[in-house]
């Protein structure tokens, strides 16, 4: 390793005559990969002479050729996977080294997690070098988490690595209203090189197994699916059929087992409008958001009840002083993509000892007088704040101005540590939902840590007169929140979803708040 480091231009060497310029072993092979194509290796003539009087020790090898195999298997296997077919250009000695197994098993483990399931592979027939080539690379920008479009409704996907396949899973909720049960998963597609040495694309929708389907790339974060053989979708008893099996998946339960007539037209508009893609869907990518450090708890996906809607997914994320929740499931109200809950972290909430929190005008003078207090800071003037800048300005001596600035760094000091900026826990307080106010899953926490001013949407059918309407967040645990739409007197109880979810979260908030403002534009 120690010839191997002096070759890379790591480390000196005073016989090293060919030590590379840029740092590093991938930039030394790099720039070799950039070289012409030829049957005989150009780098050095392959000779060691030694110009400066005798050397007793052992020579050193001036160029990559001169390395045994086994080392440069090494030196490769450390490259990124899509620099190898590059390698492979620079000579015929580095084009057999690449079909060693062994930089391609690496590459496989590394890049995308695979280790067990690579021999079960090899004992098909089907090579390390083959999964990598021709399935995990030029599938690897559809790995991650998607959101479908399917009009209002909206969904969660996420593509992994799983086992010997590329599989789509379609996260779906749990039955209403368990929301502290743990996510279901339904395939909807699968890529596999199991049948031949090509990438084979199946759909998995419907219940006659595993049929043909296609994937295509759309654009940068967008693809589409496409089922070849829509007839595996259908049931021998018809629609009647479908639709019992879809409600019993998606409900648990029968029509006749669910008595609001209101509840039975959504469930039966929703399979309507559902039914009709048969799996022939777009997607386009969702980031998980990043974790900042004065955030209130970590952001993420929750489940959460919305009354006749059911469960439904939401992203929970933090933007300095507020905290947002963003639908990726959505209702023919509210649609998927819209900002269901706008929390504003600057106006925490004192409850009332716990025998007044039943009463649920006492809560609604609270939250209905911050309400009015903060609607009208958002309705002052602007010429008249900016009057009010310039008097102040005209007025202030330098002294007055520079225990302003003192005064205006130890705001923004609050302001960036947060809601909870203190290190330790907030101690637990009684909490008890308002009589009157509509739970759909009674069993809820009975103690809070911290309650907050935040409004809520609420909108007519088909997103009609959409307003935010006043309510309480409630946080209970680093799992679990809570809010309470004071109009419509109904609480919503949230609980996240724990589910290991790779490839997902966004190398930035920049890219992140991006990708909201393209969830919104979606379905507004």
């Amino acid at each position: 390793m120690a010839v191997c480091a002096r070759l890379c231009g790591v480390g000196q060497s005073r016989r090293c005559r060919r030590r590379q310029r840029s740092p590093g072993r991938v930039a030394a092979v790099a720039a070799a990969a950039t070289a012409e194509p030829s049957d005989t290796c150009e780098y050095g003539s392959g000779h060691n002479t030694n110009r400066g009087g005798s050397n007793t020790g052992p020579p050193h090898p001036e160029s990559l050729m001169e390395l045994p195999p086994e080392l440069l298997v090494e030196i490769f296997s450390l490259l990124p996977g899509t620099v190898l077919p590059n390698v492979a250009l620079v000579c015929k000695k580095f084009r057999q080294i690449l079909n060693t197994e062994t930089i391609w098993r690496r590459r496989c483990a590394e890049e995308f997690g695979m280790r067990e399931d690579l021999r079960k592979m090899e004992a098909t027939g089907v090579s390390s070098q083959d999964l990598y080539v021709k399935l995990l690379h030029p599938y690897r920008h559809i790995l991650g988490l998607w959101q479908p479009d399917i009009g209002p409704y909206g969904g969660l996907l996420n593509v992994v690595v799983d086992g010997l396949f590329i599989i789509g899973w379609m996260y779906l909720p749990p039955h209403d209203p368990r929301v502290e049960d743990p996510m279901r998963r339904r395939p909807l597609f699968r890529i596999h090189l199991l049948e031949s040495k090509k990438a084979t694309v199946e759909c998995m929708y419907g219940h006659k197994g595993p049929h043909k389907g296609d994937i295509q790339t759309v654009k940068k974060d967008e693809f589409s699916t496409k089922c070849n053989q829509t007839d595996h979708h259908r049931m021998p008893g018809g629609r009647q059929e479908e639709f019992r099996t879809w409600l019993e998946e998606e409900w648990g339960r029968t029509l006749e087992e669910i008595f609001h007539e209101h509840m039975q037209e959504l469930i039966l508009m929703k399979f309507i409008y559902t039914s009709q893609y048969d799996n022939c869907l777009t997607y386009r990518r969702i980031y998980l958001p990043p974790l900042m450090p004065s955030d209130l708890l970590q952001p993420g996906l929750f489940k959460g009840t919305y009354g006749s809607h059911g469960l439904e997914i939401v992203m929970l994320s933090f933007h300095e002083m507020s905290a947002r929740a963003t639908k990726l499931t959505g209702d023919p109200n509210v649609p998927a993509g819209q900002l269901t809950l706008d929390v504003d972290l600057s106006q925490p909430v004192d409850l009332p000892e716990l025998d007044q929190q039943r009463n649920i005008d006492v809560l609604s003078r609270i939250i209905l007088g911050i309400h009015e207090k903060v609607q009208r800071e958002v309705e002052q003037p602007a010429s008249d704040t900016s009057a009010c800048v310039e008097h102040a300005e005209e007025e202030a001596d330098d002294a007055a101005a520079e225990e302003t600035e003192v005064d205006h760094g130890a705001c923004v000091d609050a302001c960036q540590s947060g809601p909870s900026g203190s290190s330790s826990s907030p101690e637990a307080q009684p909490f008890v939902l308002p009589l009157g106010v509509m739970a759909r899953n009674e069993v809820y926490p009975r103690t809070c840590r911290k309650c907050f001013y935040g409004t809520g949407l609420i909108a007519g059918h088909g997103f009609t007169s959409p307003e935010r309407t006043p309510g309480l967040f409630v946080l209970f645990d680093e799992d679990r929140f809570g809010f309470i739409w004071l109009e419509l007197k109904s609480f919503s109880l949230y609980s996240r979803l724990t589910d290991h979810l790779p490839h997902a979260h966004a190398p930035s908030m920049e890219p992140f708040e991006a990708m909201l403002r393209n969830m919104q534009s979606w379905t507004s």
